[in-house]
């Protein structure tokens, strides 16, 4: 009877060894890429550089941008071009994106393991806005999922959630006045 109880718990462990080597872990250079790709991603935006290409790339090639409020997905950009629009805000080329001139501050940036990558959030302010170089609006936070490609690690997807008190996020410009 001893036995049969030793082998059992044995079986028992055995099994769930596996389950506990296949959790998601991160190594400290995980961290360190990822913090970097999120970083460039600021830069990327806010430079708009390679006609919004080099935005683009910084996802997986069937990668996405979305924006939400409420909870609604109201946008979604899927794939290398349509990131690159995305990243131009729908102009033609980059001297014409509505954020012109604000600068896209990344902060208390959370990445945590997951199933085939990581998940990270992120808090988005913006400053300089409507033409103003001291306005600061905090214009809600990024959800991501991260991928670790042969070119490193990429974002599979980027929800910008808005902030829930905002119909809007102010643009980098000041409007034209209407005449």
């Amino acid at each position: 009877m001893t036995s049969r109880m030793t082998l059992a718990l044995i079986a028992a462990l055995a099994m769930a060894a596996p389950a506990r080597a296949q959790q998601a872990t991160l190594t400290p250079q995980d961290y360190l890429d990822i913090q970097q790709l999120v970083s460039k991603y600021a830069y990327a935006i806010d430079e708009c550089t390679n006609r919004g290409y080099d935005y683009a790339d910084l996802y997986v090639p069937d990668g996405a941008f979305l924006t939400s409020r409420g909870g609604k997905i109201l946008n979604r950009f899927e794939g290398r071009e349509r990131l690159a629009e995305a990243a131009r805000g729908g102009m033609p080329d980059c001297k014409d994106v509505p954020w012109a001139g604000i600068v896209h501050m990344l902060v208390n940036h959370v990445i945590e393991p997951a199933p085939g990558g990581a998940t990270g959030k992120v808090y988005l302010i913006a400053v300089g806005l409507d033409g103003e170089p001291g306005k600061v609006e905090a214009q809600g936070r990024y959800e991501d999922v991260y991928v670790k490609t042969p070119r490193g690690w990429r974002f599979k997807s980027r929800t910008h959630v808005l902030a829930a008190s905002q119909q809007e996020v102010s643009r980098g410009s000041r409007p034209n006045p209407v005449k």
